[in-house]
Order: C-alpha cells, then sequence, then structure tokens
C-alpha cells in the first residue's frame, strides 16, 4: 500500500507499511526497501549442537512478568547485550525490545524449504535440532543497518512480547548476526493460513466451523484491544491454523499500541485495501480498535462466500464498493466529518445498502454480525467483546471444537498463489489462441460483443499495439470472465465455421477452460 509522507507525525512511532502474516511485508517506508538478491548463506550446523539449552549462555530464571522465551538473562545493560551476542546495530536501537533475552544461534535450526515470500521478509520451514519441532523462520533484512527500520521491527518484537493468548502467534526466539544486516525472528509453524484454504474449490466451511475460526478470531482480538494494541492488517492470509484447528493472528507489523490517553495522530496508510474501513480511506488519523473489527467483518463475510468480499482495485474503487453495499452515509455524517479527504469523496448520489439482498444466503444471525462489523460509522461496530456476546456466537449451529476440523494438507497463501500464476498461464494460452484462431480483431471484438462480458476492457487488451507479456497479464481478471463464457462456443460447429476454427484450437482451448453445455440456440 501507499508510503507514508516524511512529514508524519511521529506518535505513530514508525513509518507504515503493507505486511502479511508471518510470511510477508508490504509496502515500506523509505528507509526499507525490497530485499536484494541474497547473498548472506544460511550457516548449516556443522555438528549437532551441545546437549541441554540452546542458546549461548545459561542464566536466571526469568522473571514473572515476561514471557518464556527460550532463556532469559534478566535485566542486561549494553555492554553485556552485546557479550551475550546481541550485535551492536541491535542493542544501540533495539534494546528495549531484546531487554532480558538472549539470542538463539542459527545452528540450532535446519533450515527445510520457502513457506512464504513478501517484499520485506521471508519465511521459512525449519526444524529444531534438538527437539525436532518444526518453526517458522521469518527473515526479516534491513537497509545498511538504518535505525529507523530497525526501530521499526523492534516495536513488533515489543508487541508480540506483550501479547499471551492462545489465539494470537507466539515469538519463540530471534536469531542475529554481528555481521549481517538481517535478523530471524522464529515463530511456531502452522501449517495452513486462511487464504489458502479458501483458494482450494474442494474446501467448503460448514457454518459450525466458519462460528468456530471467527470465535478464535474475536478471541484473539478481544486480547490485543485489552492490551492495548491495534493490529492494523487483519486479512485472510495474517489468520493460521495448524493441524489442530487452533487459529491464531499473525504478523505484528504495522499493529500499534493504543489508549484512550493518545491524542497524537496515526497513520491512515495501514490496513491491506480489500480489508480496509472507510474512515481510513477518507484519511482519518484519529481512530481505534474498530478498524481491526472491519476487517475481522470482511474475514467472516470472505467464510463465506469463498472469496474477498469487497474486491477494490484502488482507494476511490474500494470506497465506492463500500458505500454501495453499505449504503452511502447521511448527509449529517458528512456535515460532522472532519476527515481530510471527506470533500473529496462525497457521493452526488446516495445508495441504499444491499448488504442483507447480497448475504441473502448467509444465516440470518451471521448477516446481522456482519452489519454490525461492517457499519459505515465506527463506534456502531462494538468491540471484540461485544461481538462474542452477539446472539451468533450463542444460538445453534454452535461453534465446534477446534480439534474436531477437518484437517487438510499443508496450505499457505503462497500455494494459492503459485495456483494463481498456473491458473494466469492457462488463461494467456486462451487469449493467445483465440486471438490468433479470429481472422481479424474485429472478428475477435465481435465474439467479445456477442457473448463476453465487459467487452469494451477486453477489446482494449486486444488492439494493443505493444503486444507485450506484463501488460497481457495485467488484464487477466478484467477478461477471465469473458473467457468462461465464451469458450463454450468452441462445441458449435457452425460458430467455428463463421469464425474460421479449426478443430485443433478447439482441442488446444479445451485442455485450458473446462467447456461448459453448449447453449448456440439453432446450432447442432
Amino acid at each position: 500500500m501507499g508510503c507514508v509522507s516524511s512529514k508524519q507525525a511521529r506518535s505513530d512511532v514508525f513509518p507504515a507499511r503493507d505486511s502479511s502474516p508471518h510470511r510477508k511485508l508490504g509496502s515500506s517506508s523509505r528507509e526499507i526497501r525490497v530485499d536484494p538478491p541474497e547473498t548472506d548463506k544460511w550457516e548449516e550446523p556443522k555438528s549437532p549442537p551441545p546437549p541441554g539449552n540452546s542458546t549461548a549462555l545459561r542464566t536466571e530464571t526469568p522473571p514473572e512478568n515476561l514471557p518464556d522465551f527460550g532463556v532469559c538473562a534478566g535485566r542486561l545493560t549494553e555492554c553485556e547485550q552485546i557479550a551475550a551476542g546481541w550485535p551492536t546495530w541491535l542493542t544501540s536501537v533495539a534494546g528495549e525490545a531484546i531487554d532480558g533475552w538472549l539470542p538463539l544461534r542459527a545452528d540450532m535450526f535446519q533450515r527445510l524449504d520457502k513457506i512464504g515470500q513478501g517484499t520485506y521478509s521471508t519465511v521459512y520451514r525449519a526444524q529444531d535440532q534438538e527437539s525436532g519441532k518444526m518453526v517458522a523462520l521469518k527473515k526479516v533484512r534491513f537497509d545498511n543497518f538504518q535505525a529507523e527500520s530497525v526501530r521499526f521491527m523492534a516495536r513488533e518484537i515489543t508487541i508480540l512480547r506483550r501479547l499471551d493468548h492462545p489465539n494470537i502467534m507466539k515469538l519463540e526466539g530471534i536469531i542475529t548476526s554481528k555481521l549481517s544486516c538481517s535478523i530471524y525472528l522464529v515463530f511456531e509453524y502452522m501449517e495452513h493460513d486462511l487464504a489458502g484454504l479458501l483458494s482450494c474449490p474442494e474446501i467448503r466451511f460448514t457454518e459450525s466451523q466458519i462460528k468456530c475460526f471467527m470465535k478464535q478470531l474475536m478471541s484473539g482480538l478481544e486480547h490485543c484491544h485489552s492490551t492495548g494494541v491495534i493490529h492494523r492488517d487483519i486479512k485472510v492470509s495474517n489468520i493460521l491454523v495448524n493441524n489442530e484447528g487452533v487459529l491464531k493472528i499473525a504478523d505484528f507489523g504495522l499493529a500499534n499500541f493504543v489508549s484512550a490517553k493518545n491524542v497524537q495522530p496515526l497513520t491512515s496508510r495501514v490496513v491491506t485495501l480489500w480489508y480496509r474501513p472507510p474512515e481510513l480511506l477518507l484519511g482519518s488519523t484519529n481512530y481505534g480498535v474498530t478498524v481491526d473489527l472491519w476487517s475481522a467483518g470482511c474475514v467472516f463475510a470472505e467464510l463465506f462466500c469463498g472469496r474477498p468480499f469487497l474486491k477494490g482495485r484502488t482507494e476511490v474503487e474500494q470506497l465506492h464498493k463500500i458505500f454501495k453495499l453499505c449504503g452511502s452515509p447521511s448527509e449529517d455524517y458528512w456535515k460532522r466529518s472532519k476527515l481530510p479527504l471527506a470533500t473529496v469523496f462525497k457521493l452526488q448520489y446516495p445508495y441504499e445498502s444491499t448488504l442483507r439482498e447480497r448475504c441473502r444466503e448467509f444465516p440470518e444471525a451471521a448477516v446481522d454480525l456482519i452489519e454490525t462489523l461492517l457499519s459505515i460509522e465506527p463506534y456502531k461496530r462494538g468491540t471484540a467483546s461485544s461481538t462474542l456476546a452477539s446472539e451468533y456466537f450463542n444460538s445453534a449451529p454452535y461453534a465446534c471444537d477446534p480439534w474436531s476440523l477437518q484437517k487438510y494438507p499443508p496450505n499457505k497463501e503462497i500455494d494459492a498463489k503459485v495456483r494463481e500464476e498456473e491458473r494466469s498461464i492457462s488463461i494467456l494460452r486462451h487469449m493467445l489462441v483465440i486471438h490468433g484462431a479470429c481472422k481479424s480483431t474485429h472478428q475477435t471484438k465481435r465474439l467479445m460483443q456477442k457473448f463476453g462480458k465487459k467487452n469494451e476492457e477486453g477489446m482494449q487488451f486486444l488492439r494493443q499495439e505493444d503486444w507485450e507479456l506484463p501488460k497481457i497479464q495485467e488484464k487477466f481478471e478484467i477478461i477471465y470472465e469473458s473467457l468462461s463464457a465464451s469458450v463454450e462456443l468452441f462445441q458449435c460447429t457452425r460458430w467455428r465455421r463463421t469464425f474460421h476454427i479449426t478443430a485443433e484450437t478447439t482441442l488446444v482451448v479445451a485442455t485450458v477452460v473446462p467447456l461448459k453445455e453448449p447453449q448456440c440456440h439453432g446450432c447442432h
């Protein structure tokens, strides 16, 4: 998502960036950049680690107010932290975040395979050499040890250290190097994320399963909010699930501390676009935990319909989609609104809510809750606690037990991306077949006009003078429905004769997109 202005108030502590579950991070401040090709090599253990504790030092029992983090060294001075193995570039900037902790060694773990890739981080599945336990290693690389970048990560570490809940990812350790400008955050390993599960056509959740997932999600958010933490990037790819059915909220890279006493402005450049509430789209810098509730409402609806509920391509389009679904705000809302972009985005014609019509196949209690969570006015969304106390969670069918959830093969967002890339390649083949089979672009336009959807956009795609692969790829989503609607015609003999479509072409297309029953009347 967009970059944060260098003039942004420092009360947000660190510049905003997009991120994703403990697998990826999103858009940046100018202090953090996309990783260059990796040059530092993972140091595989040359010999088994010594028995006993897996940290560099053995020290006293951790204080009660600190979570279990391997071994706790108590409170150390900066010199003691360096002696314990922490690099100076980290202790000089983020000493408080790691206070009382000792670094873990790289040779403790055997790195196996990559399970996630983001703009600023890479996540690997690894195995603890001593215990055999599977973990996730999130590698975060900084730009030449820049202090602001390190402080940004320090905030995430501090927040993870404060939170302690079964539905929130637990930070189990940190691996550092005195030479490399990167660190590894060690997390418990989770087999799935909701994005990966939802991308599988064969997986459809029952109402009791959805209720189980949402109950765990809201319980995790309730703990965050009661602890004074706002996540600011709730989405399906940041919600992980293990084989025991336990759901955990991940990736606190955009999270921040919030309290009633905090009067300093926050950045509005947070939350992934499809899950971003209207007040942030309108530029609000004075918001609270209700932004997480809006995102949770989007996730809730997505669990029922199996796809993103509000899928805008730009901030303007996203806002219009929200108003068309939830109804546009009243005139009084605009009059009293002090949001920076309120005058820019005010609609000329009001919209009535269509949410209940769109959700007509959802359970009634679920629609009531979605309507509450997706309220335009933030205060109407309630709290995580009030959500858990709603009729939806207290009526049949009740949430199933996590352990009773069906077990699936490991499936993450990265797997969904691979499937999407394969699908895009197939669509590209399909487009090239259609374009090559027709004698002219005019014939292709006739095809789109008669049988497709969004035909003008499809035509613009086809008549590009610069027929370049990147531009073709940008148009996949726009014309896919047109292709799906028109592919059935390849079964029609008369249509093939009209457009000079060969039998060979028909066979190629049949391997790309499943053919439907012919709908061309009068052809046999």
